[in-house]
């Protein structure tokens, strides 16, 4: 990772979201000459100044994805960009189609655009297993960047930049996501509003959803798509844990809180995807992640250790869900104030899914 990231000028674009302040984080351990955040919250700026101001390499650059122009200026020179902007609350994207699309689908390319004008080593993409038979917008807007990504690595010609892209599931504490949402309403004494206790998500921590990206910029060679193997977790037993936990920390006994069903809101369905069966006749499998290669270089080599995946349908209701203790070990990992989680362990990989079918 040092050889990677060491004296290279970073970009992250999103750079204050939940995964993008991350990114920065982790990337300032590796010794970059700079890292540049690109985003449009300039609250979550300033904060991010305070917190790293024994960081003199860090610039803080206000801008949208959508403003190609503006792109250009803060990507000048940049060696690699983690693209993290995006618009990922699902409903929202189903109220307001369109601006999913100007964010999720011109503003990734305007991001391929930009790179290759500017000769950028290498581009890494976040995107989501909603990307996978899309129902929704947000994962339709997801699955058509993630085709713009393969196809700019097909049609770079003679250009340097390696373009690749990262699959990820339900990110635990992510803004928008479902855990701040009950953390709130526990303190709050309740209700816990829960759509399905029967729903399925793949879900890992923010820690691992960096490990996964700066692992697909060391192995990208142009066009994949990598997947991390992760536990599927059953939203009726989230609930519980949570309660579980924070309860107390309201004063309050966790059979004290009400849960109430109040049914899928617009766009979400009771399972999601991974990989589809399709793109499993092609991809390839390591210990702890899926390589899909690209549509347009279906059998590529120079991957250290890798098997061909099962050919199968990779759903989250294909598989038993982790027990309560495995949900507890994995929100152990997940950074909200005021947590307090007992005994916790080393982090939820893959090997708790057996999703390899070995």
């Amino acid at each position: 990772m040092d050889k990677l990231i060491g004296g290279k000028k970073i970009l992250i674009t999103g750079g204050t979201g939940t995964l993008g302040q991350a990114l920065v984080r982790e990337v300032l351990r590796y010794g970059p000459e700079v890292v540049r955040i690109f985003s449009r919250d300039e609250e979550k700026q300033f904060w991010m100044q305070q917190e790293l101001r024994a960081h003199p390499n860090v610039r803080y650059l206000l801008g949208d994805v959508r403003d190609k122009e503006r792109l250009a200026r803060a990507m000048s020179g940049v060696d690699i960009v983690f693209h993290t902007a995006a618009l990922k609350h699902v409903p929202a994207c189903e109220y307001n189609p369109f601006e999913a699309v100007k964010t999720n689908v011109i503003g990734t390319e305007n991001v391929i655009e930009v790179a290759l004008a500017e000769n950028v080593e290498r581009v890494i993409y976040t995107s989501s297993d909603k990307a996978i038979s899309p129902v929704n917008t947000m994962g339709a807007t997801k699955l058509l960047a993630e085709r713009l990504i393969a196809a700019a690595a097909y049609a770079k010609g003679k250009s340097r930049t390696i373009f690749a892209a990262v699959r990820f599931g339900n990110v635990l504490g992510s803004r928008g996501s479902v855990v701040p949402l009950f953390y709130r309403q526990v303190l709050a004494g309740g209700p816990v509003t829960v759509t399905d206790p029967e729903m399925t998500r793949f879900m890992m921590s923010v820690g691992q959803a960096v490990h996964l990206a700066l692992q697909a910029a060391t192995l990208a060679r142009g066009g994949e798509v990598f997947v991390l193997k992760m536990p599927v977790v059953r939203l009726g037993d989230l609930a519980d844990v949570v309660v579980e936990i924070t309860a107390p920390q309201a004063g309050l006994r966790p059979e004290d809180i009400p849960v109430e069903i109040i049914g899928p809101r617009p766009g979400e369905r009771l399972y999601e995807e991974l990989m589809s069966a399709e793109e499993a006749e092609t991809a390839l499998e390591l210990p702890e992640l899926f390589i899909i290669p690209s549509p347009f270089h279906p059998s590529p080599e120079g991957y250290p250790g890798v098997l061909p995946a099962v050919v199968r349908s990779y759903r989250s209701d294909d598989y038993p869900p982790i027990s309560k203790g495995e949900v507890r070990t994995l929100l152990a990992q997940t950074d909200l104030p005021g947590w307090a989680i007992s005994d916790p362990t080393t982090g939820l990989c893959g090997q708790h899914l057996a999703l390899a079918g070995r």
